[in-house]
């Protein structure tokens, strides 16, 4: 198998640990993670065995790539952390997203519940406030974030959102547009713009 040439080495990606009720959820899931692999590019995530987590993760796994999970202490046995590929232990939710934004080069919100949430907003508010440019992508599967799309605008045209504090990110409507998408964001990016150092994520 050819690998394409990428400038991406890793990418994080928020999803559920549940599958959710639309089987169209577990397949962009699965596919995603397929896609990974076959263009080299290892996945950040966090750490589980169940639901999307899984899904994704063996599917990355099974094709060859190359996966870390991370996950805290306290979700080990919750959310049944995988056996397979690099598990990172961390102490808290603090340190586990610091690992995660260390390790990646963009990030990915796939379906989810409030923790995916949590998860992607975090870093659309560190790029808000001029901590990181790595590009930030919504997986838009079924429409399933166009209620957070809305809610965004919204808060633009209501002013919360105020200029020069814009809330910047992609949406990838097609599980296959999603490389080609964040690739085109990294192209324009300068070396320095896709980092953060580690003080600056651990002041916020």
């Amino acid at each position: 198998m050819s690998v394409p040439v990428t400038s991406i080495q890793r990418i994080c990606v928020y999803c559920g640990s549940g599958s959710g009720s639309d089987p169209a959820f577990l397949a962009a899931a699965q596919q995603f993670g397929r896609i990974l692999a076959e263009n080299g590019i290892g996945l950040v995530y966090g750490g589980g065995s169940i639901g999307l987590m899984g899904a994704l993760a063996n599917a990355v796994l099974d094709a060859g790539g190359n996966v870390i999970g991370v996950i805290p202490e306290f979700l080990v046995n919750r959310e049944l952390a995988l056996n397979r590929g690099t598990l990172v232990v961390t102490r808290d939710m603090h340190e586990r997203k610091l690992r995660m934004f260390e390790e990646a080069d963009a990030f990915v919100a796939l379906p989810g519940g409030i923790g995916t949430l949590e998860e992607v907003v975090e870093q659309m508010t560190w790029a808000q406030l001029g901590q990181h440019r790595k590009p930030i992508l919504l997986a838009n599967i079924k429409a399933f974030w166009d209620p957070l799309c809305a809610l965004l605008a919204h808060m633009e045209e209501l002013h919360f959102i105020r200029p020069g504090l814009d809330v910047k990110y992609l949406v990838a409507e097609q599980v296959d547009d999603i490389l080609p998408t964040i690739e085109n964001a990294l192209s324009r990016l300068a070396a320095a713009d896709k980092r953060m150092k580690t003080a600056d994520v651990e002041r916020l």
